[in-house]
C-alpha cells in the first residue's frame, strides 16, 4: 500500500471449486495473492449447507498474510451467507456489521469501516440475488441502512448477478457510481459484468481490471475484478 491509492478487489470463490471440479483452496489463494489487493471481498467463501463451514479454511488464509475480518458467523463459517474481507497489514479495522436480505433466496450483505492510507473507508460486500427484481430490493435495503449511518465514503463490490446493463443497479443507488470494470464472467472467456465496484462521489477508481492469467482461468467460474481508488479531488 502506499499513501495515493488503495486497491480493492472481489472475487467469487465458487467455494474454491475449479472448473476441473477439483476443490483447491490453495489455488484460490494463489489467485487471491497475485491481485496485490489491500482488501479483497469474496463470495462463496463457505460450503453451501449449514452450518456452512469454510471452504477456504482459515489457517491457510492467515498463513498467507491475510487478516479475515469477524462477520460473527457461527459453525466454523468464514463470513456471512458466504461474504467476507481479507484484509492485508495496514488496513486498520473499526466496526463490522451483516445485513439480511430480501428474497427468495438467502442472501446477506457484509460491511466494514476500515482505516486505509486515502483515509476511512465503509466496505459493503454483496452477493445478490438471481432475479432482478430482488437485486434491486437487496440494493434498496442496503441503502436504507447506510442512510442511518454517519457520512463517510463508502465502497459496494461483489457479485451482483446483472448480466446486462448496470442501468437499474445504479438508479437503485443513485449516490454511487460503478467503475468502468471489464467482464469477468465466465473465466475462459468472459462476457458478463457479473463482479462490480461502485463508489460514492468522495472516491474515484483510477485503474481498474480483471486477473486472468493462470490459474485464475479455472480456479473459479468468476474472474477476480480490481479496482485503485484514491479520494476524490476537491
Amino acid at each position: 500500500m502506499n499513501g495515493q491509492s488503495f486497491r480493492i478487489a472481489t472475487y467469487n470463490l465458487q467455494k474454491c471449486v475449479g472448473l476441473d471440479m477439483r476443490r483447491r483452496p490453495d489455488r484460490s489463494l494463489s489467485v487471491i495473492a497475485a491481485l496485490e489487493a489491500d482488501l479483497v471481498v469474496l463470495q462463496e467463501a463457505d460450503k453451501r449447507l449449514p452450518p456452512r463451514p469454510a471452504a477456504l479454511p482459515h489457517d491457510m488464509a492467515e498463513q498467507d498474510g491475510w487478516r479475515i475480518l469477524p462477520f460473527g458467523a457461527p459453525g466454523g463459517s468464514l463470513g456471512w451467507h458466504g461474504n467476507t474481507m481479507l484484509a492485508r497489514p495496514g488496513v486498520t479495522l473499526c466496526d463490522t456489521w451483516h445485513l439480511e436480505l430480501p428474497g427468495l433466496e438467502p442472501r446477506g450483505a457484509i460491511m466494514a469501516e476500515i482505516d486505509t492510507p486515502i483515509g476511512p473507508l465503509r466496505v459493503i460486500g454483496v452477493h445478490l440475488g438471481l432475479v432482478r427484481r430482488y437485486r434491486l430490493l437487496q440494493l434498496a435495503a442496503i441503502q436504507r441502512r447506510l442512510r442511518r449511518l454517519p457520512p463517510m465514503p463508502t465502497v459496494l463490490a461483489g457479485d451482483f448477478n446483472e448480466w446486462g446493463s448496470a442501468a437499474a443497479l445504479a438508479a437503485a443507488v443513485d449516490d454511487k457510481r460503478f467503475a468502468p470494470t471489464p467482464p469477468s464472467y465466465p473465466a475462459p472467456r468472459p462476457v458478463a459484468r457479473l463482479d462490480r465496484i461502485a463508489t460514492c462521489d468522495a472516491l474515484v477508481a483510477r485503474a481498474t481490471g480483471t486477473y486472468a492469467a493462470k490459474p485464475a482461468h479455472i480456479a473459479s467460474d468468476h474472474l477476480p475484478v480490481w479496482a485503485d481508488l484514491e479520494r476524490a479531488p476537491r
